[in-house]
């Protein structure tokens, strides 16, 4: 009998089958190879095909907007949100508005298209989020804006535009409804118990063992206990702190080797899946919380959300987080 399993932090409810797993070969997917041989943008050499770079990690020096960088970060060219102007709040009636001010910012990760994110050395990936950092202090000086959100999108089943491996920052000028819903979800918890629900989820993963896929000395890799889609991995820093923007050095260096590690078990079990990545942090312009906690969380593009899940807000799992954990696991180190 399928399983009803209740999120502790959002209180969202999942339908998870246990009785009939769907295990890895059982799903059908786009596999992601990057194929080259079409004009790419992001490439070394069409650096003025891209508006002009924010920041970029030059290890031979030179000029900005040239060939040379290992990682460069430019708006995109086609924004959802737009730095100029003035929020401009106003209400009509009943309903509110604002103007669409923020900032979008795409990550060149490599300059080889050829490669994906878990075919980069652990200093690249390092590099990636070293860079992600740099942009989160520089955008949050704006006070204007006041979420940050980092992701990427890997493979045209998750919604990527570009074949060239690349993520992207969206700073908002509000903090979204989902994330809200974690964070309120959160200090719930906290008012209750006086701890925060994300380092009592990490102990309880650490002694389970049941859903660990791997465990280094500052993160602990793991799938959720109420998993919304099949083979959902999560990445959660051991040392607590809200904000991703507060990491320190050696966090820093060991998350390019775990994120490495991960992306690789996924691709070696999932034959190199579609799949969404985001990093969820607390708000910019508030202070260090105590009931929060960031982390990155993975999700392979297997099944799709379809009208039951739209209209009832539960989401169907075909695979319990323990056998994905348990699949990733033994699928060693790559």
């Amino acid at each position: 009998m399928p399983e009803l399993r209740k999120d502790p932090v959002t209180g969202r409810w999942v339908i998870i089958t246990v009785d009939r797993p769907m295990l890895p070969s059982d799903f059908l997917r786009e596999h992601v190879v990057p194929k080259g041989g079409r004009f790419c943008p992001l490439c070394p050499g069409h650096e003025d095909k891209t508006p002009p770079e924010v920041l970029a990690y030059r290890p031979g020096g030179g000029l900005p907007n040239t060939n040379g960088w290992t990682l460069r970060v430019v708006p995109n060219k086609f924004p959802v949100l737009r730095v100029e102007g003035d929020l401009n709040r106003k209400g009509e009636g009943i309903y509110d508005k604002m103007n669409g001010v923020g900032a979008h910012e795409v990550i060149i990760e490599t300059p080889d298209h050829m490669k994906t994110l878990a075919d980069l050395s652990e200093k690249q990936i390092e590099d990636v989020f070293w860079a992600t950092r740099d942009r989160i202090l520089d955008l949050r000086k704006d006070v204007r804006l006041r979420y940050i959100i980092f992701f990427k999108n890997h493979g045209e089943g998750a919604g990527a535009v570009l074949e060239h491996t690349h993520s992207q920052l969206i700073a908002l000028p509000v903090v979204p409804k989902r994330a809200l819903e974690e964070i309120d979800g959160a200090k719930r918890y906290y008012d209750y118990r006086e701890r925060c629900i994300f380092c009592d989820i990490l102990r309880q993963e650490e002694d389970s063992a049941a859903r660990v896929v791997l465990e280094t000395e500052h993160y602990l890799v793991f799938c959720p206990y109420a998993s919304r889609f099949a083979f959902e991995t999560w990445i959660m820093p051991k040392r607590h702190y809200s904000h991703f923007e507060s990491m320190e050095i050696n966090e820093v260096k060991n998350l390019g080797w775990v994120q490495r590690a991960v992306l690789r078990k996924i691709d070696k079990v999932l034959e190199k899946p579609a799949y969404n990545l985001m990093l969820h942090s607390a708000p910019v312009q508030e202070g260090a919380m105590a009931h929060y906690h960031w982390h990155i969380e993975i999700i392979p593009k297997l099944t799709r959300v379809a009208g039951f899940e739209w209209g009832t807000g539960f989401y169907v799992n075909p695979t319990p987080p323990e056998e994905a954990a348990r699949f990733l696991r033994d699928a060693g180190l790559i």
